[in-house]
């Protein structure tokens, strides 16, 4: 698995050589140093230790620092990428280049937050008429039976806290790579708000 720690800046527009216009995702996508590896022989299995961001030193504790040693500063975000498809060792410095000849990648992140929402907003229920008199507008509607078991099974729809949760959209299309400012530009939308943090894979499906 081919992977990066990467930041999600915002959305706009580019048009492309035929002059088509695309709406895209850009991903700042930060040096990421390689800072420890995980072997068959050691670990049980393969993978390595990827670091993005230098922490500020008074937020760091002597146990997580020492994992850096001398490769490199504390970095505030750690990720372990199992079975990495690229040849590297302690302290190599990644960048967006390595995603220079894929064409579809996944995007990682914590969506945005909805706070408590109803049965129509969470799970899109189309809910009772909006006619004057119906007392059913927006209500959730029945849960349980009113004989046995007489209860309400276990992952029934109902309302609830919507969002904030770890989600993954799949086969975004890459449409520009650019080395200068290191970013990484993508069609569609990736989950969480801007400036959050995400993971930018090669695509499983592609």
């Amino acid at each position: 698995m081919l992977g990066l720690i990467g930041k999600k800046v915002g959305m706009t527009q580019v048009f492309d050589e035929r002059g088509i216009l695309t709406p895209v995702t850009v991903i700042q996508i930060e040096s990421n140093i390689v800072v420890a590896e995980r072997t068959v022989e050691k670990n049980g299995y393969s993978a390595c230790v990827l670091g993005a961001v230098d922490a500020k030193k008074n937020r760091v504790t002597k146990p997580y620092a020492g994992q850096f040693g001398e490769v490199c500063e504390p970095k505030k975000h750690l990720i372990e990428m199992k079975e990495f498809d690229k040849e590297v060792s302690i302290g190599d410095v990644l960048g967006v280049d390595v995603f220079k000849d894929i064409a579809f990648v996944d995007v990682e992140g914590t969506s945005k937050g909805k706070g408590f929402q109803g049965a129509m907003k969470r799970h899109g229920f189309s809910g009772g008429r909006s006619t004057h008199g119906s007392k059913f507008h927006r209500g959730l509607g029945g849960t349980s039976m009113a004989a046995t078991p007489s209860r309400v099974f276990k992952g029934t729809k109902m309302p609830g806290r919507m969002g904030d949760a770890r989600t993954t959209v799949q086969n975004l299309r890459v449409v520009k790579v650019d080395e200068d400012k290191k970013v990484l530009m993508v069609k569609g939308a990736v989950p969480g708000p801007r400036q959050s943090v995400v993971i930018v894979k090669k695509a499983k499906k592609k």
